[in-house]
């Protein structure tokens, strides 16, 4: 018997409708064009529903009773919120020993895979592009010998720090004259590809704690980024491991831009005045649907039940599914496995 086949339900189209019909879940756009989808036949994986369409109570019922993930966005693609199944509030054991791991050792260990893992994924990225990739960078994290968990995530996301200036200083010399920043700059960069950059790790966020929501973790409760109100850590510290994905699809989005295709805003911060460039609402639009496209792509990673590959956002689901076991002791250690799709 194969596979069910796995399928994402993307409400992208102003005036769509998600119903349900005789045990079948009914996509209807507004031109009345329909798609029905079998509940035992076809695995819904993922069901995202973005603001300007319609959906009904029925099928929403069934979503949370499916345990199917619901993912309410806004028009231009940033997730608000989604929809719970009770029943995960259940998983006390994952949560108890995830706050353990603050003392009892697996925390450090957590946090020097994470950044292991992204330095591995830099160089795979570096490596695809024919730019110098530096692994001595891994023998220093490995040679840590900090057993104060504050410590230890200060040395080690300063380390992080410095190689990131590195590799940025190479993959912009990739993007064009005319739009290449001089250096990486996150919250509330001015120039039109930073913000490209932030607007996709945004996206990358969100997927990053869709997947620890599945696997009943804590979110604000990470190891190698600080306990602050209202920062979810354990999210900031997973998306560390696929931020080179992300810089893959943009070295390859952006070779097409041009100056013509952002647009200024003018935004106060701080009683201060200034110009920031952006996307065009269409090209946001393109990226937000081009980059949930890059995730479906195949690795040679094998799954964790059947299959010798497997997609990417599968692959971010279940690293947060083996995250939850090794904290849980049904797993000796913890090494995230990291892939980059490799050009045809």
């Amino acid at each position: 018997m194969g596979r069910v086949k796995v399928v994402n339900l993307v409400l992208d189209t102003y005036g769509s409708f998600l119903g349900m019909e005789k045990g079948c879940i009914v996509l209807r756009d507004k031109k009345g064009n329909t798609e029905r989808y079998p509940l035992f036949e076809a695995e819904i994986g993922e069901v995202n529903l973005k603001s300007g369409n319609s959906v009904s109570t029925g099928v929403l019922t069934a979503l949370g009773f499916w345990d199917i993930s619901v993912v309410l966005t806004t028009r231009n693609g940033r997730p608000i919120a989604t929809l719970k199944n009770l029943l995960d509030d259940s998983h006390v054991k994952t949560r108890i020993c995830q706050y353990e791991a603050l003392k009892n050792g697996k925390g450090i260990h957590i946090a020097k895979q994470l950044v292991l893992g992204k330095i591995e994924g830099q160089n795979m990225l570096l490596n695809k592009h024919g730019l110098r990739s530096d692994d001595s960078l891994g023998s220093t994290v490995n040679s840590l010998t900090e057993t104060d968990p504050k410590i230890l995530r200060q040395r080690l996301l300063s380390l992080e720090g410095k190689k990131g200036e590195l590799y940025f200083g190479q993959i912009f010399q990739l993007f064009s004259e005319k739009l290449k920043p001089k250096k990486r700059i996150g919250f509330k960069a001015y120039d039109g590809i930073n913000n490209t950059f932030n607007l996709a790790y945004t996206l990358l966020f969100w997927k990053c704690y869709k997947a620890l929501i599945k696997a009943h973790l804590e979110p604000y409760l990470g190891f190698l980024h600080s306990l602050q109100y209202g920062r979810p850590s354990l999210v900031c510290d997973f998306e560390e491991l696929y931020r080179h994905l992300v810089d893959d699809f943009l070295i390859q989005y952006c070779q097409k831009l041009k100056p013509r295709d952002f647009i200024a805003k003018t935004e106060t911060l701080k009683d201060k005045k200034g110009k920031r460039i952006y996307l065009n609402r269409s090209l946001t639009d393109d990226l937000t649907n081009k980059l949930q496209g890059y995730f479906m792509q195949t690795v040679k990673i094998p799954r964790m039940k059947i299959g010798a590959q497997q997609e990417l956002d599968t692959l971010i689901n279940e690293e947060a599914l083996l995250l939850a076991k090794y904290l849980r002791g049904e797993r000796e250690g913890w090494s995230p496995r990291i892939a980059i799709p490799i050009s045809k």
